[in-house]
């Protein structure tokens, strides 16, 4: 979904509890990461997807501008949640052009929502394994709505939304930007404070998508009711600061409560996907988010699922900038994947 001619994008990644914003720029070297920023936003503006206080998400979205001096107006956004349906399709092959037309019929059996209610966009993968007359096509539905809030929220910070993605994309285009694509099985796993998505590549192919409602913040809803803190104490405790309400016994046995249902959730994810593709073994997990750098959730993880399982470095590919902090950047790397996704895209991209 396109809206503006400009080339040059930043990439803004609005989460429920964390905005980042990276800007990408090329140079005769390859491309170089010149800007990077987060800002924290107030529990409860941004849920499940939903914008409950546009203006001061928007208001943090201008700051977050401001403090990193980030001046170019073009942003690629991204959405995610229930609000939007990524399925892979089968199809009767014919040209793009026809498809256009005919693209709303074939989506009304797929989609859960009134089809007048969704904007849809489609991508053509190639022929059909199994029928020589058919074609796979990837088929994106996302409510109006959802995407109206989106575009009114960007305007109103004062920026002009060039291209809308799906969050999941954005991880993927990053991840093979960043990592040497074998034959293999891959799941992209992201953690978020309130929502974790999979998706599994065969190669360079998405095949399975999913989102649970799952995330960090989770940890801080444990220790809230644990101590009868504030969300700000508990995400202090959360990343390692010291209070006396809390021993650091039972700090872990929360976290470990909480990655095991994660684990739990994935796994029913990965059989769904092994009863489809039962000759598919995924032997590589990578994860993101914030949820990417806890290592007893790595370390769970890769016992369930029979897996090895690695952080995301969205820069591996990159240079920095002389004015970015690069112990800073290692730190927030799991964090940066899906601006970092969208800040490599180009207004003409499909």
């Amino acid at each position: 979904m396109i809206f503006g001619k400009k080339e040059h994008l930043i990439g803004l990644d609005i989460g429920s509890r964390t905005i980042k914003a990276a800007e990408i720029v090329e140079t005769k070297k390859g491309r170089s990461l010149k800007r990077f920023g987060m800002a924290d936003i107030q529990p409860g503006l941004i849920e499940d997807g939903a914008i409950n206080e546009p203006e001061e998400v928007a208001e943090a979205i201008r700051g977050l501008f401001k403090s990193y001096n980030l001046r170019e107006k073009n942003v690629a956004i991204s959405i995610g949640g229930y609000s939007v349906i990524v399925k892979k399709i089968n199809v009767q092959t014919m040209a793009e052009d026809q498809l256009q037309e005919t693209i709303h019929f074939e989506a009304e059996q797929y989609i859960p929502f009134d089809i007048s209610d969704v904007n849809l966009d489609f991508q053509i993968l190639g022929p059909n394994e199994n029928n020589p007359n058919q074609m796979n096509v990837f088929l994106v539905a996302a409510k109006k709505e959802m995407v109206n809030d989106y575009i009114n929220l960007v305007g109103l910070a004062g920026l002009n939304p060039c291209i809308i993605d799906v969050e999941a994309f954005a991880l993927q285009n990053i991840f093979e930007i960043n990592y040497d694509l074998k034959d293999e099985n891959i799941a992209l796993i992201d953690i978020g404070a309130s929502k974790t998505s999979l998706n599994i590549l065969k190669g360079p192919n998405s095949v399975f998508m999913r989102d649970v409602s799952l995330g960090c913040g989770q940890v801080n809803q444990k220790i809230i009711s644990l101590v009868n803190c504030s969300f700000d104490e508990s995400e202090s405790v959360k990343l390692g600061g010291h209070t006396d309400k809390i021993s650091d016994e039972d700090l872990k046995q929360i976290i470990t409560s909480v990655v095991a249902d994660w684990c739990t959730e994935i796994r029913r994810a990965l059989d769904f996907f092994y009863s489809t593709y039962p000759d598919d073994q995924i032997k590589r997990i990578v994860l993101s988010g914030g949820g990417g750098n806890i290592a007893d959730f790595r370390q769970l993880l890769a016992a369930e699922a029979s897996a090895e399982v690695e952080t995301i470095n969205p820069f591996n590919n990159f240079q920095l900038d002389s004015s970015l902090d690069a112990s800073y950047i290692d730190q927030i790397a799991p964090q940066a994947a899906i601006s970092m996704g969208l800040a490599v895209r180009r207004i003409d991209d499909k």
